[in-house]
Order: structure tokens, then sequence, then C-alpha cells
């Protein structure tokens, strides 16, 4: 009878060497993950004290107050700024998603001369830096009048290379036959993709969704040059903008800070399991 590897020496379960290593491997991970967690910790431990020190960090707020999260949002529009985050993330999201997957499905399923090229095409503008894109793309926008805009800020990013790529790759590893039986019962080759594919593709909808959302959010750059104006400022612009006028107060500047990051980190929390399984699904497969 074949043996388990786990009946010989050193591979059992109950095994001295085995447990060793499991508990060196939680441990790491343990204090990995409490090392990048330490800067979000201060900041949020500093923005709830009332007395701020810049020169130690704090394991519990000292004097526990929410007075620095009050202040900002007495001087500082902050809602008008989660709203033009929200616009920005949500509709970069939702266009990327609708893009990225009808070209996705194409040079995955649909038979046409150069689609190998193309999806190469695609491919190889990963590589380009987007700082040699970054002016022609503003000198077009400010030639349409899209500067300082929603419209402005959200067309260059409403279809990305990388999302092309995770959902070819995800829509190439399904059966081509469940797209031909649609094809003999009468689907035209949208319905192929919308009705049979695109729901078998839910887990790298989700992570790409995720993905393009928390990126966007996060996004610094292209918001900073596109919006002249305080009322277009997304979060992390804002940030910046609180950080210049409250330089010397440390708790104002680290509740703004909570507040860019923390909706991130709840999206991420309550989709990490689709995150996960959309990228151990779609990541590899050819």
């Amino acid at each position: 009878m074949a043996r388990s590897n786990y009946d010989y020496p050193g591979h059992s379960r109950s095994g001295t060497a085995y447990w060793t290593k499991t508990t060196l491997l939680y441990a790491g991970v343990i204090a990995t993950a409490l090392l990048w967690s330490l800067p979000f910790w201060w900041t949020l431990a500093t923005s709830l004290t009332s007395d701020p020190s810049t020169t130690s960090v704090a394991l519990a707020p000292k004097d526990l107050t929410f007075e620095h999260f009050s202040a900002l949002f007495e001087t500082q529009p902050v809602g008008k700024w989660f709203f033009n985050t929200i616009i920005f993330a949500g509709s970069v999201t939702a266009f990327n998603l609708v893009f990225d997957s009808l070209a996705g499905y194409a040079l995955a399923k649909v038979d046409f001369i150069g689609r190998d090229k193309l999806f190469l095409l695609f491919v190889s503008t990963m590589m380009i830096p987007g700082m040699v894109t970054l002016i022609p793309v503003y000198v077009l926008l400010s030639e349409l009048g899209w500067v300082n805009t929603y419209q402005g800020l959200i067309a260059p990013l409403i279809a990305q290379p990388i999302g092309i790529f995770l959902l070819r790759q995800h829509f190439k590893s399904m059966p081509s036959a469940l797209g031909e039986a649609a094809q003999i019962d009468g689907c035209n080759e949208f319905q192929i993709f919308y009705k049979v594919y695109l729901p078998l593709a839910k887990p790298a909808l989700a992570t790409l969704g995720i993905y393009t959302f928390i990126t966007t959010w996060n996004n610094f750059e292209w918001p900073l040059i596109i919006a002249s104006d305080s009322s277009m400022y997304t979060l992390p612009i804002a940030l910046f903008s609180v950080r210049n006028e409250y330089f010397t107060e440390w708790g104002i500047v680290m509740a703004a800070a909570v507040v860019v990051v923390m909706p991130v980190i709840l999206v991420f929390l309550s989709a990490q399991r689709y995150f996960i399984e959309g990228m151990t699904l779609s990541g590899m497969k050819g």
C-alpha cells in the first residue's frame, strides 16, 4: 500500500519538526503584520489624542478625544472632497469593469486577425511609465476644456491594461465548448459574453473592482494635475492641503489621514475573500 507523505519522518502533523516550522511561520507572519500596521496605529492614536507628540509612538490614545475630527470637519469641506473621491473612484471602477471585461473577452474568445498581436500591444503598454503620457494627455484634455472637471478626472483611466490582461487570462481559462453550445442555441456573440462567460468571471471581476477602486481612491498624481481648484480636490490631495495648512497641528493632520485611508481598509476587509479567490483563479492561467 502506498504511504502518505505524512507517514515519513519529519512529515507527520504531530511531529516536533512540523509544529516548530508552523509556529515559526505564524510568528513571522504575525510579526510582519504588526510591523506593517504600526504606522496606521500611530496615526489613529495621534488623531484621538488631545495633545499629540510627534517624538513618541503611543500604543494607545492619551486623553481620548474626537476634537481633531470635529475641527477638521468644521474648517474644511470634507464632505465635498469625499463626494469627489467617491465619484472619481466609483466611476473609474465601473468603466474599467465594463471596458476591460469586453476587451478581455474579445482577446480570449473572439477569433479575429491580429488578435494575439493586439494583446501583446496591450501588454507592452504596461511597460510605458505614466510620466511619458502625462503631458500629452493633459494638453488634450485642456484643448477639450476638461481641466478641473469630473470628465477630465475620469476619462484617462476608464480602461487599464492590467485589467484587460487579468480578465483575458480568466476568460481564456474557460472552456470554449460553453460558447459553442450557446451559439448552437442561437445566442449571438454579445449574449454568449453576457449570459455565459461573464457570470463565471465574478471572482476576477471582484478582484479587478477592488484593485481599481483602491488604487483610484489613493491616486495622488493625476487629481493633483487636473484639479486646479480646491472644490475638485479628492481626499489624497485634500490631505496634502491640510498638511500645508496645519503643519504644526498633528492631531488634525492625522485625523485627515484616517478619513482618507479608512474607507479603502473597510472595502478591502469586507471583500478580501473575493480578491484572493480572483487572484488565485486568474492570475497565471494562459
